[in-house]
């Protein structure tokens, strides 16, 4: 059955997220293109939560009906990279291919550019293999800029990631509903 994507919203993590991030933060498919590992317990997912998600300046909670299934983070760079940051996200399995992934980055570009006024690029950087990561990003306006080869190393294993972007200079896409 298809998520009416009107009832998609990002907002910032609550320590009652616990139990909803332990369905999707203890997958091993949603993580494994992650540097996050897999998380195993309650107590871990509560410790995280309160002392990286709550705290991180733009960290969101993707959610239905406001019950958490995933995030989208964006790293700000300081200093002489203050003009970029970088975004991650990732989302339960069970809503793969539903397009509320690419909802949610859309979201969120029109948010973070407001949020951060000195942000003029943001970048994603996603593992080759990764397939619908770069369609969500080719659907939400990013450009691929290439492949970095050998570019770093994930859950031990040296990977080829793509470097796509989104500039504060481009159209920003359409939130549907």
């Amino acid at each position: 059955m298809a998520i009416d994507l009107s009832r998609i919203s990002l907002r910032p993590f609550k320590l009652t997220d616990v139990d909803d991030f332990m369905l999707w933060a203890g997958d091993d498919q949603v993580t494994r293109f992650l540097r996050w590992k897999t998380f195993t317990s309650k107590e871990e997912a509560l410790t995280f939560i309160n002392d990286v998600c709550i705290p991180h300046p733009w960290r969101r909670s993707i959610c239905i009906d406001d019950r958490s299934i995933g995030f989208i983070s964006i790293f700000p760079g300081s200093g002489d990279d203050r003009c970029r940051a970088d975004m991650g996200y990732g989302i339960a399995t069970k809503y793969w291919g539903q397009g509320i992934t690419t909802k949610a980055v859309k979201t969120a570009l029109s948010q973070v550019f407001k949020d951060l006024p000195n942000l003029v690029r943001l970048q994603s950087f996603v593992v080759v293999e990764n397939i619908a990561s770069q369609r969500v990003l080719e659907k939400a306006g990013f450009l691929k800029e290439g492949m970095l080869r050998k570019y770093t190393y994930l859950k031990g294993n040296l990977e080829d990631l793509f470097v796509s972007s989104f500039l504060a200079t481009n159209s920003f896409p359409v939130v549907d509903p």
